[in-house]
């Protein structure tokens, strides 16, 4: 593994340009996975500008908002790891209403949100579309190796030890999910572009 040091700026812009590089006649589905501490939505919120200097139109999506309802997610308590890992997230809703009409052939229109975790209804969302050649930049955690249809993967790693340490102590039952995850999907190794993020003013791109 070798890792660069970027600043956080630098990222960004490298970043823009390689999404900013594929073709313009279809949609660029862009997945920046991360533990919450790793930050994958200021990433995600932090591209959209330079895209859009680019010339691309930008759809900001975050996973949160595919959440599965609450007696699924809490059927076996409310902090079961294994659970939270495989059955939180939405993946067939996530696909229908985000990723599958980004698809080549497809219409572009998108609801960006489909649950409300917090008040456990549906958003009421509506519909948007974006036209072909925009980018769709969808933040979340264990978003890698589920088979969901992305053009591009951006994983934001951060060793065991960092994302414990920056785990909230309430939250810090989910570690065991995230230690699955490292361990079956390796994530890092599996998207196209690992940044490590041990130190957030400081991050890395990592080549294998």
């Amino acid at each position: 593994m070798r890792a660069r040091p970027v600043s956080p700026s630098l990222l960004v812009e490298e970043l823009a340009d390689r999404i900013a590089s594929a073709p313009r006649d279809s949609w660029v589905r862009v997945a920046v996975d991360g533990a919450p501490p790793a930050r994958p939505g200021r990433l995600a919120d932090d591209l959209a500008g330079p895209l859009r200097l680019r010339g691309r139109e930008v759809l900001r999506v975050s996973a949160a908002g595919f959440l599965r309802p609450a007696s699924l997610r809490f059927e076996f308590g409310r902090t079961d790891p294994d659970v939270f890992y495989a059955e939180w997230l939405d993946l067939g809703g996530l696909t229908r209403e985000v990723l599958a009409p980004l698809g080549p052939g497809r219409t572009g229109r998108v609801l960006p949100a489909l649950w409300d975790s917090a008040r456990d209804r549906a958003t009421r969302a509506a519909y948007v579309t974006l036209p072909p050649g925009g980018v769709l930049l969808l933040d979340g955690a264990l978003l890698l190796g589920r088979g969901l249809p992305f053009d591009l993967t951006v994983h934001l790693s951060l060793s065991p030890a960092a994302l414990a340490r920056r785990t909230d102590e309430e939250e810090r039952w989910t570690l065991p999910a995230y230690e699955r995850y490292e361990r079956e999907v390796e994530p890092a190794k599996v998207a196209d572009v690992a940044v490590r993020v041990e130190d957030p003013r400081h991050p890395a791109l990592v080549t294998w």
